[in-house]
């Protein structure tokens, strides 16, 4: 079988030589997003194996024509697919599983930054301001968090946090009877309005769509701390943006945001970005922004490689694919 990676990096090349031998596939690959230009490279694979990227209803029909039958992506969302045209197409799509210990750390990391006011430390230690004005934080163990979203991140953070000694109230349609041990599940307003940190754990849905938004901020605490390494599409990016100039929110730590399409994993340094809520927030002492590196691990690369390779090989050879979406 043959496999055409698209955004391939230089710390993913050991896997993909280890795992495209392990299961005996060809591969050929770029740096590159994968865009109606570069299309053609794909031309005599079967495969595709791509990150978040813009898969939308005519790249999806030149990468069709081209004769792809099967693409993988390296990333637990799927957002990013036209997924009605990919069905119409007869387009098998998979996404992939990972480490969830990776943006589980990763998103307590961002609450303790928050909490202590690390940014602001440190941007003012850069230039010999050494003063405490300012620099005065609140410990974790003395919040209430709001976990939304208890799946197999949400689930880790939630055991991870417990050591904390936070009290912890969680929602989510679909309860984990495990999450029970640590935490107390609540509806979404109740949560809201009683949580001194909220921190996302959930899919890119319709349903969720700028879930947080100027109605549910202002529902909250003055003061909130808001944590998000799942989606950028969960937070209306304007309302934030009011709510932090308010003073309604506290703090931020986002490691994805809206249209970070073309951006983020990019070295983009000296030229002129056309974001102008990424300038806007990356301008308050209070908003940390990572990214989309709350995954990056060792152990997460690994997995995402090995299992966006294995489900083109599933849908080869007609097997069941645990990560299929299409």
């Amino acid at each position: 079988m043959k496999i055409f990676v698209y955004n391939y990096r230089d710390d993913e090349a050991e896997f993909f030589e280890k795992y495209s031998n392990e299961y005996g596939v060809e591969i050929g690959f770029t740096k590159e997003y994968p865009s109606t230009g570069n299309a053609e490279l794909a031309k005599g694979y079967e495969g595709l194996s791509i990150i978040v990227s813009d898969m939308n209803a005519g790249i999806l029909q030149q990468f069709h024509d081209l004769g792809i039958k099967y693409i993988t992506s390296r990333s637990v969302g799927f957002e990013h697919f036209d997924l009605a045209k990919a069905k119409e197409l007869g387009l098998k799509i998979s996404t992939v599983a990972y480490s969830p210990n990776s943006v589980a750390n990763y998103a307590i990391m961002l609450m303790l930054m928050s909490c202590r006011k690390v940014k602001n430390i440190m941007d003012r230690h850069s230039v010999q301001d050494f003063s405490l004005a300012g620099k005065r934080g609140i410990e974790l163990s003395e919040c209430t968090v709001g976990i939304i979203g208890t799946g197999k991140i949400g689930k880790t953070l939630i055991q991870h946090l417990s050591g904390f000694g936070c009290k912890m109230l969680a929602y989510d349609i679909y309860p984990n009877e495990e999450v029970k041990n640590y935490a107390e599940y609540v509806d979404l307003e109740t949560l809201l309005r009683t949580v001194d940190i909220v921190t996302l754990h959930a899919p890119s849905t319709p349903e969720n769509y700028h879930l947080l938004n100027d109605e549910t901020l202002n529902k909250m605490k003055n003061g909130v701390i808001i944590i998000n390494t799942a989606r950028g599409g969960l937070i209306d990016t304007q309302a934030l943006i009011r709510n932090i100039e308010s003073g309604k929110v506290g703090a931020a730590a986002l490691d994805v945001l809206e249209n970070e399409f073309g951006l983020y994993y990019l070295n983009l340094t000296s030229q002129v970005l056309g974001n102008q809520d990424m300038a806007i927030l990356k301008s308050f002492p209070n908003v940390i922004l990572t990214p989309h590196t709350a995954f990056y691990t060792d152990q997460a690369v690994n997995d995402m490689v090995k299992h966006s390779i294995r489900g083109c090989c599933l849908f080869k050879e007609g097997q069941k694919n645990p990560f299929e979406v299409v």
